[in-house]
């Protein structure tokens, strides 16, 4: 059983890959925000986590069975209507259950699987500590107004937490002014961004055989952070856009994986992006909404 789930696993490692490679290079386009393109990093998600899509003559997939891809269609609830697995590595017989061309295979897909859930499971349980000792870690946190608390314990500002996620700030930042900060953590608390680091940290650890999973990971994190500074001053003037930057340079980073800091990594780039950003019309949101959801219809079906 656990080789089948594991050939499958494998299979969609590979089109995830292939996908976020796309997006690393969609990402560069200067002309895209990183609010905007930070949306892209859905598609190789979806494909390290469902195995199936529906099938489409648009889709990137299509061009690229021609040589190497094979559809597998498993229901049709109408006529040109198809659910369907990616299989790119073809190398069995038939599917359902999973028959190799070649006896070995069998073997080596058995012994793969358990390693790979054994692995897997180990990399999600550790995740799993880390998070609620994370947690643990500033349970006596002084609350100072709201779902806002200082703690001795923490280097920087951070939201910690998913379901009732609170802002943590050190206890030095009692005296300061915390208007940028604040507009920053809050902006992270409503796009969700603890939930979002959390999921791609378990997609990760699914597909921790694939070294490019990390290297996703990783810029997706990036990515949070740019395109949360970005959401934070959309409204913000010029001014307001150098103070933010400013204070973003005096923070100092936060080492935890799992908490969405005001001070993170690559500070110059994001304090770049905050000086040059430009405002968004209704038109540029209309016109980005439709490219995004263009990618992702090409990007995320099969081969039809």
């Amino acid at each position: 059983m656990q080789g089948e789930i594991f050939y499958w696993i494998f299979n969609m490692s590979i089109i995830a890959s292939v996908m976020g490679l796309i997006v690393l290079v969609l990402r560069k386009l200067r002309f895209i925000p990183h609010r905007v393109s930070v949306f892209l990093w859905i598609i190789p998600f979806i494909r390290m986590c469902i195995p199936f899509g529906i099938n489409s003559r648009y889709s990137l997939m299509t061009l690229i069975s021609r040589f190497t891809t094979r559809t597998i269609t498993v229901y049709e609830p109408a006529e040109g209507i198809a659910f369907s697995y990616s299989n790119t590595l073809r190398a069995a017989n038939s599917y359902f259950p999973i028959t190799y061309k070649v006896n070995i295979l069998d073997t080596v897909f058995k012994v793969a699987g358990s390693i790979w859930i054994v692995v897997a499971l180990s990399i999600l349980i550790s995740l799993g500590i880390l998070y609620f000792s994370t947690i643990h870690e500033v349970r006596d946190a002084k609350l100072l107004e709201k779902n806002i608390y200082l703690s001795d314990k923490v280097t920087s500002p951070a939201v910690y937490g998913i379901i009732r996620p609170r802002i943590i700030l050190p206890e030095p930042y009692a005296a300061g002014d915390l208007k940028y900060v604040l507009l920053h953590e809050r902006t992270h608390i409503r796009r969700l961004d603890n939930l979002w680091r959390l999921l791609g940290f378990m997609a990760a650890a699914i597909h921790w055989f694939n070294p490019l999973s990390w290297v996703f990971l990783k810029v997706f994190l990036s990515d949070l952070e740019l395109a949360c500074d970005e959401q934070a001053v959309a409204r913000c003037n010029e001014q307001d856009r150098k103070e933010y930057a400013h204070t973003l340079l005096k923070s100092a980073s936060s080492k935890s994986l799992f908490v969405s800091a005001f001070g993170g990594a690559k500070v110059r780039t994001r304090i770049e992006n905050i000086l040059s950003q430009k405002p968004m019309t209704v038109l540029s949101s209309v016109g980005f909404t439709a490219l995004i959801a263009a990618i992702l219809y090409a990007l995320l079906t099969n081969a039809g």
